[in-house]
């Protein structure tokens, strides 16, 4: 399918795999809001790789486009499948709006302006929604790796920059 090897997923899954794996970094598990979240690989791995919670961010996608009479409020609440750090709704760019080259500034206003008017969202706790929000807790959660992993970090530094010198 378009020029791609027919094991594509699979060769996702194992580099997504590799990365997250990898204790000093953050994962999103990124879950689509019309989606059973119970059924989210994204998810299911996330909570594999990093089963206390320390480095993943629940973000629900698609929330603009969810069947009239619902909404991801549960999810975002983190009701459903809690999350250690919990959810993070965001409202993407349209198709329309990448055609039509909307500027990411322009988007973000306008994300502002949706979730701040509508009738269930505009309620939540402003931390739950936008990308403001999960720019904001994404720093958070990078810097407190930062900070922890540091010192080994140093350590592995000197140790290969002494072992270098050695081989001069």
């Amino acid at each position: 399918m378009g020029g791609q090897p027919k094991n594509i997923e699979e060769i996702t899954k194992k580099m997504v795999t590799n990365y997250c794996k990898d204790p000093k970094t953050v994962i999103l598990a990124v879950i689509p809001g019309n989606a059973d979240m119970s059924t989210s690989e994204s998810l299911q791995l996330a909570m594999a790789l990093d089963p206390e919670g320390k480095r993943t961010i629940g973000v629900i996608t698609k929330i603009d486009i969810m069947d009239k009479g619902t909404d991801a409020t549960s999810m975002l609440n983190n009701e459903e499948i809690p999350l250690r750090l919990g959810y993070v709704g965001v409202k993407g760019r349209s198709q329309a709006d990448i055609k039509g080259k909307v500027k990411v500034k322009e988007a973000l206003k306008e994300e502002a302006k949706y979730f701040s008017e509508h009738p269930v969202y505009s309620s939540l706790s402003a931390d739950t929604v936008g990308t403001t929000a999960l720019v904001t807790k994404l720093t958070t959660v990078l810097y407190t790796l930062i900070k922890e992993n540091m010192p080994a970090l140093r350590t592995e530094i000197v140790k290969r920059r002494e072992l270098c010198a050695r081989r001069l």
